[in-house]
């Protein structure tokens, strides 16, 4: 089974190289890699390029954001397995193929997803990613735990419930997580460590963890959800420990100098 990985980029060039390195240095044979840079400044148009005969395509161009490059990427793509990788982000060795092996063997599943370290800006591991099996109605209680850097899923689910909502900046990997969830079984594979999430000061994840919240919140209420529900409950402690989640992730980036 051919495997499109789709990687949006922007002004990443401090980590890029990493990024495509693990997904061309994987051990499976039949890899479609398509890269989508917003029209970076910093370098990585040049880094894309060293790298172009080993894509299937790439480009370089102003766009509306992330969520906007990977439906663009994924326009592209014509594998049977789909996964992306952030421009921060890196796969270890044997996680493509250990996930197709699984989906091939295992044709009522849709989804499927291992464990992610977090690392930092030097790719030493600084913690783990709180990865469990969830499913619809956990989800839509906002009990997520997939990490999106190690999670893989079946093209042909992605044509029914995609593309991606543009108008999502933080939460569109959940959006994504609830309609497959809806029409397919999500399997994780505990044990499996699939991929490193990287934690830095200019990272999403830091910079911006106080939107991601609200936009599940919009999920939960396009989709029926009742203002009583566990995951407006959970937005507001979310919203308390903010200020201590940062903190302490802050803190893991600075363990090490």
């Amino acid at each position: 089974m051919k495997v499109s990985i789709v990687t949006p980029s922007f002004n990443q060039a401090r980590f890029l190289e990493r990024t495509i390195r693990s997904v061309l240095e994987q051990d499976y044979p039949d890899i479609e890699y398509i890269i989508v840079d917003g029209g970076s400044t910093d370098g990585s148009r040049e880094i894309i390029q060293q790298y172009a005969p080993k894509l299937a395509w790439w480009v370089s161009e102003p766009d509306n954001g992330q969520t906007d490059a990977i439906n663009k990427g994924f326009a592209r793509a014509t594998g049977e397995i789909f996964a992306w990788l952030n421009s921060d982000d890196t796969y270890n060795p044997h996680a493509i193929a250990e996930a197709v092996e699984f989906l091939a063997h295992n044709p009522h599943v849709g989804l499927v997803y291992g464990e992610a370290n977090f690392i930092d800006e030097h790719d030493r591991i600084i913690g783990r990613f709180p990865a469990a099996q969830t499913d619809y109605a956990r989800l839509r209680r906002g009990y997520v735990h997939i990490p999106q850097q190690a999670a893989f899923w079946r093209a042909d689910l992605w044509r029914q419930v995609g593309p991606l909502d543009p108008s999502f900046y933080f939460a569109m990997d959940y959006d994504l997580w609830v309609r497959l969830a809806r029409i397919t079984e999500l399997r994780y594979l505990p044990g499996r460590t699939w991929a490193n999430f990287r934690l830095h000061s200019s990272g999403k994840t830091i910079a911006a963890d106080d939107r991601c919240w609200p936009e599940m919140l919009r999920i939960h209420y396009r989709d029926g959800g009742s203002w009583f529900a566990p995951i407006v409950a959970k937005y507001y402690l979310r919203k308390l420990a903010a200020p201590l989640i940062n903190w302490r992730r802050r803190r893991q980036m600075k363990k090490y100098p």
